[in-house]
């Protein structure tokens, strides 16, 4: 397995546990909704790194030099009890988590950092607010929107569960990359370096 470094130049500022949020099994591969997944198993791709199912977690865990990457079996409207029970056990407080999902307010192909924040209206970040009874914890957003903007009422829930076009296959497949490198960014020199080079990179 591919080495990472244990501690950075930015110290605790590095996460430990990062989160890539979706929904488990075959009907919801490949949806809007489950872009977390993509990236965090790209992001295992690189490390050389092995999901391994952990039923007393309801999640699927890889170990990486340094921290675990977590995938909840939870689906996404109770993801917060799964990552409470991993962060739990491993000692990863929620400023030291990272967690990948999408967002609909953000055109496909950008990428945005936050340290906190509101739900707004994602209902595994919701989740995630309960169960860790804070929302001071990291997350990086990847855009999901559609061309011509964010979907209302019913059109929303048929776009996030939907499937990505063949049209948008390229710019899926970019950003799953580049959201890879932002997190490894974070893991190696530390979160408030990588907000600084990705979302200049990504909101100019």
């Amino acid at each position: 397995m591919t080495s990472r470094a244990e501690t950075t130049s930015s110290g605790v500022n590095a996460p430990r546990l990062i989160v890539g949020l979706g929904n488990p099994g075959e009907t919801y591969r490949d949806t809007r909704h489950n872009i977390g997944f993509m990236v965090l198993d790209e992001i295992a791709r690189r490390m050389g790194a092995a999901f391994r199912e952990e039923k007393r977690w309801s999640g699927l865990v890889a170990k990486f030099t340094g921290g675990y990457l977590l995938k909840p079996l939870t689906f996404m409207n109770d993801s917060g009890r799964a990552v409470q029970s991993v962060g739990h056990f491993y000692k990863a407080s929620p400023a030291q988590t990272l967690v990948v999902y999408d967002d609909v307010d953000l055109p496909l192909g950008r990428l945005r950092f936050r340290t906190s924040g509101s739900a707004a209206g994602h209902n595994g970040i919701r989740s995630l607010i309960s169960s860790l009874g804070s929302d001071e914890f990291p997350r990086l957003k990847v855009g999901i929107a559609p061309a011509d903007g964010r979907p209302a009422g019913e059109r929303m829930v048929g776009h996030v569960l939907g499937k990505f076009s063949a049209e948008e296959q390229p710019a899926l497949q970019t950003v799953i990359q580049r959201a890879a490198d932002a997190v490894l960014s974070a893991v190696d020199r530390g979160l408030e370096t990588a907000m600084n080079v990705f979302n200049r990179q990504t909101e100019s």
